[in-house]
């Protein structure tokens, strides 16, 4: 979907496909059959974005066949669907029983994430519509955060100069420009757009600069104005925005509140819990260990990593971190420009949701992501963009 700014530029908003777990390229192929399309059409648009997810296999498959790629942007005009952004931070494994810790792996110290994203460059400017000439790709905020040392972090720095390299003679040969996004989360080495300031200033390249989740943002209690604000000042540019929702409980000492929060710890994705109290942030790494014992205080709100639906909040006594999203929008899209014109919804934990609240079929899963895709326009259109056929 693509929406005009007031200043006369375009704004792209699309919803990621990692909600949809497929490795292969033939997987790929049958997601945009049996549910981007869909999407679209209950959208009732002619075109939609769509925040594609390649996986290694993936990858590497439409890399070492020009034909394949050449039938996956054909494939992408067919259905109505368009690509202005990757995902790149899961890189093998996103639809296993059970994700959590392994995917932080390969991190930026490791070869094979330069080289996979390297690759997810290159498919990019071969995908990107033909009145496009900016991509983006969002990726691991570095590393999780346990055995991160000055070693790896030198060895991280030195790949991603190299990317940025990379990506300047990429766009000299395509005439079209690529930026990567490191995507701060809880419990990674870069956990808050604060954390992401220094890293990036040492690489010093305008490619590479952040990609705001809302949900992590929100998750470890980041002040928006105070976040955004700051990455202006240190000229950190913001190459894409994942608008999610963290998972919120006002009173967690309550036992209802406390029975309620655990339907959402389930098995597959790892839910950093974090809590602000007396000036500190306390966390955990999952949702579990929050609600065993006494490892997070008590008198202040919790947040959760768990993406909730943008439109649906979680019944009371819970709710979730829809003002923030909001706010953050606002600041980004609502001033005299832009200061970023990637959107993408990543809520990818529909099938992670509680029993009830769990899509049964692929109709139910396209009215849910259409649903927040209408949600997202109409907070676009109020802040005076348009939307454009």
């Amino acid at each position: 979907m693509r929406f005009r700014h007031p200043d006369g530029s375009t704004v792209h908003l699309a919803y990621c496909t990692n909600v949809h777990p497929a490795e292969t390229l033939d997987g790929v192929l049958a997601q945009l059959r049996d549910h981007c399309e869909p999407v679209r059409k209950r959208l009732g648009r002619d075109r939609l974005g769509i925040g594609l997810w390649l996986a290694r296999d993936a990858a590497r498959a439409l890399i070492a066949d020009p034909a394949a790629l050449r039938g996956l942007r054909a494939e992408l005009d067919r259905r109505g669907l368009e690509v202005v952004t990757l995902n790149g931070f899961p890189y093998e494994g996103f639809g296993a029983e059970e994700v959590k810790y392994r995917v932080y792996k390969p991190d930026w110290a490791d070869p094979e994430r330069l080289g996979h994203t390297t690759d997810l460059a290159r498919l990019l400017t071969s995908l990107l519509p033909d009145d496009a000439t900016e991509g983006s790709i969002s990726t691991l905020p570095l590393a999780w955060r346990t055995a991160y040392d000055d070693t790896r972090a030198a060895l991280a720095r030195d790949a991603l100069t190299t990317l940025a390299q990379r990506l300047d003679a990429l766009e000299e040969l395509t005439g079209r420009s690529i930026r990567i996004g490191l995507e701060p989360e809880p419990g990674c080495t870069v956990e808050t757009t604060a954390d992401a300031i220094a890293p990036l200033a040492d690489v010093g390249h305008d490619r590479i600069g952040i990609c705001v989740d809302t949900c992590h943002l929100a998750t470890s209690f980041e002040d928006p104005g105070t976040a955004l604000d700051a990455l202006a000042v240190a000229g950190i540019p913001i190459h894409k925005v994942q608008l999610s929702a963290a998972l919120h409980a006002e009173q967690p000492r309550l036992p209802e509140v406390r029975t309620a929060l655990a339907a959402f710890d389930e098995p597959r994705f790892l839910h950093q819990t974090r809590t602000r109290s007396a000036g500190r942030l306390h966390g955990t790494d999952d949702l579990g260990e929050a609600l065993d014992g006494n490892a997070l205080p008590e008198t202040a709100p919790w947040r959760s990593h768990f993406h909730v639906p943008l439109h649906a909040a979680p019944e009371p006594p819970l709710t979730s971190t829809l003002d923030v999203l909001k706010d953050v929008l606002t600041r980004l899209v609502g001033g005299p420009a832009p200061l970023t014109r990637h959107l993408e919804v990543e809520t990818y934990t529909w099938q992670a949701l509680p029993d009830a609240l769990r899509p049964r079929a692929r109709s139910q899963l396209a009215d849910g992501i259409a649903a927040e895709l209408t949600l997202a326009r109409d907070l676009l259109v109020d802040l005076g963009l348009k939307e454009l056929p």
